[in-house]
This record gives structure tokens, C-alpha cells and sequence, in this order.
């Protein structure tokens, strides 16, 4: 059924019906038209994807044969095209959309060639031209739309863009993507919709203005109308001029209605690619017609469905579609089509301006990114009031309980113990008050962290070092609030190294056995030799001994208790095994402490970052000239890929893909247009 439906977050009413007859007509003025967009044609041709050989051991009889998830995937999209990639579950549209979008593919072997207007393309060709709007959205809860944008249009948008221009530009996002009504209101809140929380991901990617897009099952979790809603915001972006492509899983007849070409797949091949209207001729010819009154997506996906109990002939039945498809003049034309593209016909992709190209990942530098992130990170700890009280109550709770145990405790004998164990409650509050914060919020933002830093937004020393500034305030006020009310109470000396609040912040997951070493449970004399190397990295040791040292060196008291009726603040520290020579050594070791768990704490990050692209054989030459220089006269053409997998496995190389699907084999006979520059 065709209905009226008014476009009212864009800003003009159309018919649904309407839609695609208006692609080249210009129906509105966009905003976009101040920001350079080159118009890009993607095509692809043979794609072949190769699940990783599973390594053999003594249990294995023989090795097992890489399985084969994609099979000879050709298409093409062009300028003011919206392309849908649908199948049932398993059918390998993610694998596909991975493999166009270079994304989570260092687990997969593939071969086949990839191109935009022509040219063998990189991840980083890639990631200047287009936008990826992925099935999960991840925000930082505590900002608000506008401030989401515009902290994206700070780190993604060039240098050359002055400010104000990046704020016109989240503005006119904005009101494309209709969040006007929503701009001010914090992301966190329940306010906010599934479906505006879409298009604000959506407005995100859109920011730059690239030429092209690609989408991940972009209705998921939404309903009928909200898909329905989300999809025409593609469309009208399609009708810009821009390249659109996405999966989608089970669209209604409206959302079907709305794409201008579709990539049936099953069980990784091509059931049929073309226009949408054209879907329904080809299935037709061969017997099976959709029924009247029934959604073309619903008949599509579930006559390419295998039907469990019925394995055998489901599957029989999908290869004979795809053999059809395969011999059909379809699919010629989408190969030729995809060999004309490849022959660099098109504009070129490079800059045409005589501006250098940027060659670096980031777009802003490194100063720029570390302001937005810092920026961000304050943000973050602002807006976060209520954990700050409650942190805040819970350390005044506990400190004044202490205070309350250990006041009025003479100094004696017998409360030299209870000081010393005054000692360990300080250290041990400040270091476990703190680490639920830290792996509650690294655990939240890391995914955010990783996506934002993928795709070159910003470094990681910068979110590292402005996560560790924004922290600091609170790293300082919650210990010294808990030993301001603690530290008279237990009858201590007002002298106390201000370096012990810092180590006693570092994070690291071996709390509890450095505590046990500290000095306080057992003597370090009495620590294993195969442990005592372990003393050197507590903080609890440094932080024990230097509070003891400044408490007891110099201190004599009469007491009956003591040897001789005097009590020697030395002995004291002798009897737990304390050097008073060593207090400027313990707050030596609290600053390396502090310097060393946070140098080790980055790297841990930069390991998660860490993107080394390797160039071997097969990544180096392309296949078919494999093929031609190793079997000129040999007509099967996997006996050839196989042999090119196992030359590539045989090389040891780290590169994961084959041919030129890495940006070599163009013009230059195979020669390698870049593996991807690695981010830190």
C-alpha cells in the first residue's frame, strides 16, 4: 500500500511513490553545498573471503580445509544510488559490508579487487571519502546532541575549516537530520529516542559530507515507522548525489520500496543483484512468483532461506537461483559494469585542487585533538554530580567511623600497633575508592574510545592524557578529605609525604597480594625470596614505610611495656623491618610507581589500537597475474586460488588479504598503493 508521508524532520513533503523519479531533479537545497563532495562510483569484483585455517595438533588427522564464506561477489553503485544488501541470517552480507569497508577482516583470507571511480582503493582512501554508521550506537551519555556534534566536528572535519564554519555546519546537521527539537538534551536521557539517537549517528557521519556511505543493519531495534523513518533520511541523502550502501535484514514493503538497487545473497553468492523492479521478473522466470499483497523482502529472504528439517533441498534449490543468476544477462552487465569502473574512466579520487594531500590518519593536529578531548573529559566528570556525592559521602562515612575507633588513643606501647594499622586504612582507602571509578568508567568508554579512535578521530596518548587530567582533581579531593578527618585521630605526626596520595591512585589488578607484602601482614624479611621482587612494585610497602618513618624517627616515650621503660621510635621501625634511611627511596619509588603504572596503563590501551599491516606475497602481486605466471594453461580456477593461499600462508606474512583488495594491483602491475597507516 502507498501512502503519504511527510518528510517533516527535512524539511519538504514528498510521496513516497515520488521518491526516486526526483534523484537528478534537485528537490531541495542542501546545506551541504559550502563543503567539497566528489562523486564516487564503488564497485567490486570476484570477492572471495576464506575463513582463517584452523592451526592442526596431535589430535587432528589432517588439516582442515579453509571454508569458504564468500563465493565471486561482483556489484556496482554509483552516484544517487541507495544499495541494499539483504539475505537471511548467514547469508554473508556482514562478511560482505566488512570486506568493502576494510573492517573486521583480520580473521578472514580474501581475494578479489575493490575500486572507487576506477582506482585501487585503501583503508585510507577509504576512510577520507566515506562515512560508516554502525548497528550499535555508542555516545558519551553525559553530553548533549549538539555537544556530541560538536565535538565531531572538531576532530573529523580538516583544518582548514575555522571554527564558526564548524559550528554552522553542526547547526545545518541538525536541521537536516530534524534533532532540533532534541539538540539541547543530554544523550544519557531517557528523552532521547531510538530513532533520534539514529539520525544523531547518522548526523555524525554526514558532518564531513563524504561521498559515501555505508550502514549496518541501520533499523535494527526500531520500529516499523522509526525504520521506516530512518530509511527515508537515507534515501534523501541518496538524492544528494551521494553513494549510499547498507544491510538490512527484513525491511517492510514501504522500506523496500525506497532503495534503488538490491544485492540478494545466499549462502554467500549473489542470488541477484540489479534494480529493485527487476527482482521480481528474474524470480518470476524461473517459477516463483510473489505472491499479490505480499512483501517482496519477506518472499525474497525466505525463498533463499534454508528451511531447517529440509536442509539438503533448500540448499539445492538456493544454488540453482544462483547458478541462474550467474548465467543470466544480469549479471553480465553488473560485470561489465564493474570491469568499465575498473578501468579508471572516472574522475580521479585524488584531490584535484593542487592541495597536498594529507597523509596523516588524523585530521586535526595534535594539539587541536588534545583541547576536544580534554574538553569532553571535564564534561564527562561535571556532569556526573551524583557519583561525585556519593564517593564523597562514602569517604566521609568511613573516615569519620575510623576516626571514631582510633580517638583517644594515648601514644603507648600498645598503640603503636593501632597506628601502624592507621597506616594501612589510609593507604588501602585511597587505592580501593578510587579503582571501582576507574574500571567502571574505562569499561564504558573503551568501546566508544576504540571506534572513535579507528577511525581517526584522535590519538590515543591525547585520551589517555586527558581522561588522567580530568581525574586528577578528584584523584586529590577524596583522599585528603579522608585523611584531613582521620590522620589527628589516629594520633599522627603532621609531616606526611604528599607524594603517597598520587601512587596510591595507580590502578593495577594485584591490589590485594601488595597489600599482603606491604610490610603491614608480614616482615619483608620474611617474604619469600621468589616473592621478594614483588615488595618493589607495591605501592603499599613505599606508602607504609614512609608514614611509619615520618611517625616514628625521633619519637621517645616512657612506657613500662618497652625494653629499658623508653619505647625508641627507631626500634619501632626496626621491628617491622623499616630503614628510617629510606624515606626519600620510598617517595622515589611512589613517584616511578605512579610514572610506571600509567606508562604501562597507556601501552595496555595502545596494545587495544595497535593495527600492524603486513605485506606479503599474495598482498603484493595480483591474483590473476598469480594465476597467468603459475598456470598459463590451466582452465580451473580454484586449483589457482588455492595454490595462492597457500603461497601466501607459506610466506608467513601478517597480511591477511590477498590480491589487490588491499589497494595494489592497479595500473603499476601489482605494486601495493598503501596497507594503512598505524594510528597511536
Amino acid at each position: 500500500m502507498v501512502h503519504k508521508e511527510t518528510f517533516v524532520n527535512l524539511g519538504f513533503d514528498t510521496e513516497q511513490s515520488d521518491l526516486r523519479s526526483k534523484a537528478g531533479a534537485g528537490h531541495r537545497h542542501s546545506t551541504l553545498s559550502s563543503f567539497k563532495s566528489r562523486s564516487v562510483t564503488y564497485s567490486w569484483e570476484n570477492i572471495e573471503v576464506y575463513a582463517e585455517e584452523k592451526r592442526t595438533n596431535c589430535f587432528t588427522r589432517s588439516p582442515q580445509v579453509p571454508e569458504k564464506i564468500l563465493k565471486n561477489v561482483t556489484g556496482c553503485v554509483g552516484p544517487g544510488e541507495f544499495l541494499a544488501i539483504m539475505g537471511a541470517s548467514g547469508a554473508g552480507k556482514t562478511t560482505l559490508l566488512n570486506c568493502l569497508t576494510f573492517r573486521n577482516t583480520g580473521k578472514l583470507k580474501i581475494l578479489g579487487q575493490r575500486y572507487l571511480n576506477g582506482e585501487a582503493i585503501n583503508i585510507e582512501t577509504l576512510a577520507r571519502l566515506s562515512g560508516y554508521v554502525q548497528q550499535n550506537d555508542l555516545f558519551i551519555p553525559t553530553l548533549t546532541v549538539k555537544e556530541h556534534l560538536k565535538f565531531q566536528a572538531l576532530l573529523r572535519m580538516d583544518e582548514i575549516f575555522s571554527y564558526d564554519e564548524r559550528m554552522r555546519r553542526v547547526n545545518e546537521a541538525i536541521q537536516e537530520l530534524g534533532l532540533t527539537k532534541c539538540m539541547d538534551t543530554v544523550i544519557g536521557h531517557a528523552d532521547i529516542s531510538g530513532g533520534e539517537r539514529k539520525r544523531l549517528a547518522f548526523a555524525s557521519e554526514t558532518l564531513t559530507n563524504p561521498s559515501l556511505i555505508f550502514c549496518d543493519e541501520p533499523t535494527s531495534g526500531l520500529d516499523s515507522f522509526m525504520a521506516y523513518n530512518i530509511i527515508q533520511v537515507l534515501k534523501t541523502i541518496a538524492l544528494t548525489g551521494k553513494t549510499v550502501v547498507c544491510s538490512i535484514h527484513q525491511p517492510s514493503s514501504d522500506v523496500f520500496d525506497l532503495f534503488d538497487r538490491i544485492l540478494l545473497m545466499a549462502e554467500g553468492r549473489t542470488a541477484f543483484f540489479g534494480p529493485v523492479p527487476d527482482c521480481l521478473s528474474f524470480f518470476s522466470s524461473q517459477g516463483l512468483s510473489c505472491p499479490s499483497n505480499y512483501n517482496p523482502a519477506d518472499f525474497y529472504i525466505r525463498t533463499l532461506a534454508t528451511m531447517a528439517g529440509d536442509e539438503a533441498e533448500s540448499k539445492k534449490k538456493i544454488a540453482e537461483i544462483c547458478d541462474v543468476y550467474e548465467s543470466s544477462e544480469a549479471s553480465r552487465l553488473v560485470s561489465a559494469t564493474a570491469k568499465a569502473n575498473s578501468t579508471n574512466s572516472n574522475p580521479k579520487i585524488q584531490e584535484s585542487d593542487g592541495n597536498k594531500v594529507n597523509n596523516s590518519p588524523y585530521k586535526v593536529s595534535w594539539f587541536a585533538q588534545f583541547k576536544a578531548v580534554l574538553w569532553r573529559s571535564f564534561i564527562t566528570v561535571i556532569r556526573e554530580p551524583t557519583v561525585f556525592k556519593v564517593k564523597m559521602i562514602q569517604t566521609i562515612f568511613i573516615a569519620v567511623m575510623v576516626a571514631l575507633i582510633f580517638q583517644g588513643h594515648a601514644l603507648q606501647f600498645v598503640s603503636i600497633r593501632n597506628i601502624q594499622g592507621g597506616f594501612l586504612i589510609l593507604v588501602s582507602n585511597a587505592t580501593f575508592i578510587h579503582i571501582y571509578g576507574v574500571v567502571s568508567v574505562i569499561t564504558n568508554e573503551i568501546p566508544t574510545f576504540l571506534r572513535e579512535h579507528r577511525i581517526g578521530m584522535y590519538r590515543t596518548d591525547v585520551y589517555f592524557l586527558s581522561k588522567t587530567l580530568a581525574d586528577l582533581p578528584s584523584d586529590f579531593i577524596f583522599p585528603f578529605v579522608f585523611t584531613l578527618i582521620t590522620y589527628h585521630a589516629i594520633g599522627l605526626n603532621v609531616l606526611v609525604a604528599s607524594s603517597t596520595e598520587n601512587a596510591i591512585n595507580s590502578v593495577t589488578p594485584l591490589v590485594t597480594p601488595l597489600m599482603y607484602i606491604g610490610g603491614f601482614y608480614i616482615q619483608n624479611s620474611a617474604v619469600p625470596a621468589y616473592l621478594d621482587w614483588m615488595r618493589y612494585l607495591s605501592w603499599f610497602m613505599y606508602g607504609n614505610e614512609a608514614l611509619s618513618i615520618n611517625q616514628w624517627v625521633g619519637i621517645q616515650f616512657n612506657d613500662t611495656a618497652c625494653p629499658d621503660g623508653v619505647c625508641i621510635g627507631e626500634h619501632i621501625l626496626n621491628d617491622y623491618d623499616y630503614n628510617p634511611d629510606f624515606y626519600y627511596r620510598d617517595i622515589l619509588g611512589l613517584c616511578a610507581l605512579i610514572v610506571g603504572f600509567r606508562v604501562l596503563a597507556f601501552f595496555a590501551l595502545l596494545r587495544k589500537t595497535y593495527n600492524l599491516v603486513s605485506l606479503s606475497l599474495g598482498s603484493l602481486m595480483d591474483f590473476e597475474k598469480i594465476k597467468g605466471m603459475l598456470f598459463a594453461n590451466d582452465a580451473n580456477p580454484d586449483r589457482a586460488k588455492a595454490v595462492v593461499i597457500n603461497l601466501h600462508r607459506s610466506t608467513g606474512g601478517g597480511g591477511k588479504e590477498v590480491g589487490r583488495i588491499t589497494g595494489g594491483g592497479g595500473k603499476e602491475g601489482g605494486k601495493s598503493t598503501g596497507g594503512g597507516k598505524l594510528l597511536t
